[in-house]
């Protein structure tokens, strides 16, 4: 059966290899022994890619293949590969089968063959992604799986390249060698992507400031994005030029020129610790992916003008100019390979897939309750170490604390109690933060681990996603919610797909602090009161914490410290901006709102699980669901109507992601009517995730919501048109509690 769209390449490739004539003796070009192996193995490499792809086509056509996304013409990579370490990690582009080839041929007992075509039938056995997707990716090889078309991975391969150099600095242990080059490739399409071009300005930024960065950059450049023309000239001049950026081009087509040149760049990235592009022309067979019809937008002869620039057929005729191989010699091993990759679909399209949904989410969230307790517990300092960290002046002896200081001390804690913490952001660092929240910290635990980043939020969570895989428990800012948009990807295409896309192989421990929601008075506007969470609270696996009260923030910090470094979650913490340094709660100087820090041998009993919320009262003429702003406003409802005879049940969720479902069924059925106060939107706000978890646990008491407009927030006293105040949660109180209880 022919491979469609592949059919031509391939009857093309092996009429050029079959007259492919060795030189005379006298015309025969010189090439070292080890030279002419190094090129044999590397059109082993290339072949063994363009059989698979061909194999891909025809498992997509006979109904069992589920990927056809093709290296076809892009197997110069593979020179990349031989170029580099087995050690070195590596981000890939997905048509990097090539380089996957080559670099399996450097480990043992590693086939390529078998791994690609498990992901291509999405088997269970395949041994990165189990199944969940066709990835590049094998943990021995040192290549993280990718499934990005947008460059979506150059912020991790930079925060990569970033952390090796600090790990070792710091004596935090890593799995990357000290002199570890990270190598990532991209099309030349996705170069154009805002996250590449943020990756590569950030890699560029850190060099400038002489920053080790040993970043390896290859734009495999094949002049087209799906139909979309890449203008001719447009890589080199946009990345030929950069200052502090090493920019080398070079033609797939010829393979011993991206041999050269890969070795030059690598070897010079090791040495120099600075990022470097390789800028790799190549071309495209067999169109975008399986389905895509090329003749629909490419001439039929600027098809017929590619195949003279195969890759394959240029590392054949070097070998076959220097007398290592003649042309049918060459054409017997390519056909060979067909009949190994052919033999090996064979064996692989009736393997089991995955057949139930909690295997398939099981890598996401993996939770261990109680190893995460035991670690809450025991990462304390020494007593010597939290007295230098503090200046002498525990914060356990400091008296009642706010919001802002329960987080500064939490994570000066962390940061004198564990070498792998990290902290840093906008303006984290020498001003401790617009709010103050990490104020002093950079002086107690140094300017390696605590430190001002770019503007840049992509750049943030891309280090962070380095720094985990690196061995560091990373805890970046965002500095407002708002600010989170541009860069959610990193969160939902990187973060909670990497232990998705690797079945655990390999984990995203990080603690992204947020601040966020509304009620700051007199500093308003949309981008620092942002109040919507729903890109959030879909992402699979991630953990959402949303502490309102000092002790809270101080308990769940660490709990959410200890899950990524216990279970590599990926941990978003919001902070309510409102409320970090409010001191009363019901009357002015009352001090309600304060709470005090627990010394150490207290963290165990205050440790607060992930999904466990808390009760205030236990009146049943009404229960109010309510979080972070939301807590402040119901508590001070509750007393009010509790004078007037109405008592209330007021649960803080405190946790958005997982929802504390089992106690949230539990008190609604005890209190038999329910009212959810949503400072979040009421379009995609919390209170519908509330709602639908009663309903779907048959809670049918009568229930209500009030929840802030959908909108922006605007600036000046508008704001308060359009967030939940205390009159609506009262007037919506009073108007559940006249409705009677059904049965629940």
């Amino acid at each position: 059966m022919s491979a469609p769209g592949l059919d031509h390449v391939d009857d093309a490739l092996r009429r050029e290899l079959a007259a492919l004539t060795p030189p005379s003796t006298s015309e025969r070009q010189h090439a070292s022994p080890p030279r002419r192996r190094r090129l044999a193995l590397l059109f082993d490499a290339q072949v063994a890619s363009r059989q698979l792809d061909i194999a891909a086509r025809r498992l997509r056509a006979e109904g069992v293949g589920y990927y056809t996304i093709a290296s076809a013409g892009h197997e110069s990579n593979a020179a990349v590969a031989a170029a580099l370490r087995p050690t070195d990690p590596a981000l890939l582009h997905y048509r990097s089968g090539g380089f996957y080839c080559a670099r399996a041929a450097q480990v043992a007992g590693v086939d390529a063959v078998e791994d690609v075509l498990l992901g291509m039938v999405a088997a269970r056995r395949e041994p990165m992604a189990g199944g969940r997707h066709k990835v590049f990716g094998r943990a021995e090889l040192a290549i993280l799986p990718q499934t990005s078309t947008i460059a979506s991975h150059l912020p991790r391969a930079v925060g990569l390249a970033l952390a090796i150099g600090r790990a070792h600095r710091l004596g935090v242990s890593s799995p990357w060698p000290a002199d570890a080059v990270v190598v990532t490739s991209f099309g030349d399409a996705s170069a154009n992507h805002s996250t590449a071009v943020g990756a590569i300005n950030t890699a560029l930024h850190c060099a400038h400031q002489r920053l080790p960065l040993p970043l390896l950059a290859v734009c495999e450049d094949n002049g087209i994005g799906i139909s979309v023309r890449t203008p001719a000239g447009w890589i080199a001049a946009a990345y030929g030029q950069r200052p502090g950026l090493r920019y080398v081009a070079v033609d797939g087509a010829d393979p011993a020129a991206v041999l050269d040149a890969a070795d030059e760049l690598a070897a010079w990235v090791r040495a120099e610790r600075r990022p470097a592009f390789l800028h790799l022309r190549t071309v495209r067979y067999g169109g975008h992916a399986g389905t895509d019809v090329e003749g629909g937008y490419r001439t039929a002869e600027e098809i017929r003008a590619d195949l003279a620039a195969d890759p394959i057929l240029g590392t054949a005729r070097w070998l076959v100019a220097r007398g290592a191989a003649g042309g049918p010699e060459l054409l017997d091993r390519y056909d060979a390979a067909g009949r190994r990759v052919a033999a090996a679909a064979e064996r692989v399209r009736h393997e089991p897939q995955l057949r139930d949904a909690a295997t398939v989410a099981a890598p996401l969230s993996p939770r261990r309750p109680a190893a995460v307790a035991a670690v809450v517990a025991s990462t304390v300092a020494s007593a010597d170490e939290r007295a230098a960290a503090f200046g002498g002046a525990p914060p356990e002896g400091e008296g009642p604390l706010t919001f802002a200081q329960a987080v500064n001390r939490t994570l000066a804690d962390a940061l004198a109690a564990d070498p792998r913490v990290l902290v840093f952001g906008e303006d984290v660092a020498a001003k401790g933060g617009v709010y103050g929240v990490t104020r002093g910290l950079r002086k107690r635990a140094g300017a390696a681990r605590v430190f001002d980043t770019l503007l840049d939020e992509q750049s943030i969570l891309g280090l962070a996603l380095g720094a985990g895989l690196t061995g560091f428990v990373p805890v970046p800012e965002i500095q407002y919610l708002a600010y989170l948009h541009n860069a959610e990807d990193q969160l939902r295409g990187e973060a909670a797909s990497l232990s998705f896309f690797s079945n655990g192989r390999y984990r995203n421990p990080m603690v992204v602090r947020i601040a966020g929601y509304g009620y700051q008075k007199g500093f308003g506007g949309h981008f620092h009161n942002d109040n919507s969470v729903a890109v959030l609270r879909d992402i699979p696996g991630i953990v959402i914490a949303s502490p309102g009260r000092p002790a809270d923030a101080a308990a769940m910090l660490r709990t959410c410290l200890a899950a990524a470094a216990t279970d590599g979650t990926v941990c978003v913490f919001l902070e309510p901006i409102a409320l970090y340094h409010t001191a009363d709660l019901h009357e002015p100087g009352d001090g309600a709102w304060l709470e005090p820090y627990p010394a150490p041998a207290d963290w165990g009993a205050a440790h607060v699980p992930i999904g466990r919320p808390r009760r205030y009262g236990d009146g049943t003429d009404a229960l109010v669901v309510t979080w972070a702003n939301g807590l402040h406003l119901s508590l001070r409802v509750q007393r009010r109507l509790e004078a007037q005879g109405i008592r209330t049940t007021v649960l803080d969720l405190r946790w958005l992601a997982p929802l504390p479902v089992a106690e949230l069924v539990a008190e609604a059925r005890r209190v038999g009517r329910v009212l959810v106060v949503d400072e979040t939107r009421r379009t995609g706000g919390v209170s519908e995730g509330v709602l639908a978890a009663l309903v779907d646990a048959g809670v049918s008491g009568p229930m209500a919501r009030v929840a802030a407009h959908d909108t922006f927030v605007p600036l000046g006293e508008a704001a308060w048109t359009v967030l939940v105040s205390e009159a609506d949660v009262e007037a919506a109180l009073r108007r559940l509690v006249a409705r009677p209880r059904r049965g629940t």
